[in-house]
């Protein structure tokens, strides 16, 4: 009986142990924004433009700046790891990136820019406890991130830590971002939706208008013929909007997603992770208080 009992207590143990998904998803909606600061910072824009870079737009810096660690990747190599921005976009940005700086430049430039924005933003705190604390949590989850069929997560994974607890926090954002993000281009896969799909069934559930997709570089007429495919399998009306078998394949999206991303999350645990939400909370606050951020992005966190 008292073997019975404790099989019991065993499996307690282990269903307390277990990270919830809807906890995967927050984690994500935290370090999201920590993770963003280099594609808005004017620190970031200053570094990019002192490579050579135009910052009449962010897009010209924000293709080297997450593609380097892939090294002199090329268009077609950016557009499959990128997937849901137009192969056109991706060429028009990334075939001239690499002759105007090096994939190693670009990284230091981003450590910089990382460097200086934190600061800005966060004050004396950049090297207090909650952060140093915070940090080391974080790469204790981006550590146990398996970088395997992930390659944006393991191109970053694959760069040498940074000493300053900052800089790896953002690091480690970093890796849990591009992590999540592959495994949801393998969701996406599943679902049998290419990258223009993709963004045309996530408009229809109303994640961001279909404004803001436009900024993925898709034509009118490429945005239209994708609509069609979905309408012909069912998943949205004639008005774009989604239909209900359209909800329900973008929540399984979603669901295998936070699937896919659970590892690092499980690996920490419960009270670790409960942890390093609680310490993220006032930097994510600082983050989108200083207003760098846009009000609406194509992420749709909050939404989904």
């Amino acid at each position: 009986m008292s073997e019975q009992l404790g099989e019991v207590d065993e499996g307690a143990r282990v269903r307390e142990a277990v990270v919830e998904p809807a906890r995967v998803r927050q984690m994500w909606h935290l370090l999201e924004p920590l993770h963003a600061v280099l594609y808005y910072a004017p620190e970031a824009f200053e570094e990019a433009a002192a490579l050579g870079y135009d910052t009449g737009e962010r897009w010209p810096s924000y293709f080297p700046y997450r593609a380097a660690p892939l090294g002199e990747a090329g268009p077609q190599r950016v557009a499959s790891a990128f997937y849901s921005f137009s192969p056109r976009m991706v060429a028009e940005y990334v075939e001239p990136a690499w002759r105007v700086a090096s994939p190693a430049a670009v990284i230091e430039a981003r450590a910089r820019a990382v460097d200086r924005a934190y600061r800005a933003l966060f004050g004396d705190r950049v090297a207090g406890p909650e952060l140093v604390e915070a940090a080391a949590l974080a790469r204790r989850a981006a550590e146990a991130a398996d970088p395997a069929a992930r390659p944006l997560a393991a191109a970053n994974a694959a760069l040498d830590w940074p000493q300053a607890p900052h800089l790896q926090l953002w690091h480690a954002a970093t890796i849990l971002r591009e992590h999540r993000g592959d495994g949801h281009l393998a969701a996406l896969l599943m679902a049998d939706l290419d990258p223009a799909e993709s963004l045309v069934s996530f408009a229809a559930i109303g994640a961001a208008s279909v404004e803001r997709f436009e900024s993925r570089g898709w034509s009118l007429e490429e945005w239209a013929a994708a609509r069609d495919r979905l309408a012909v399998r069912g998943l949205i009306h004639g008005d774009g909007t989604a239909t209900e078998a359209g909800r329900a394949l973008r929540r399984r999206v979603e669901r295998h997603t936070d699937q896919l991303a659970a590892g690092p999350w499980q690996s920490l645990g419960p009270a670790r992770v409960d942890r390093l939400a609680e310490l993220l909370g006032d930097f994510w606050v600082a983050v989108l208080a200083s207003g760098l951020l846009p009000s609406e992005t194509t992420l749709g966190i909050g939404k989904v």
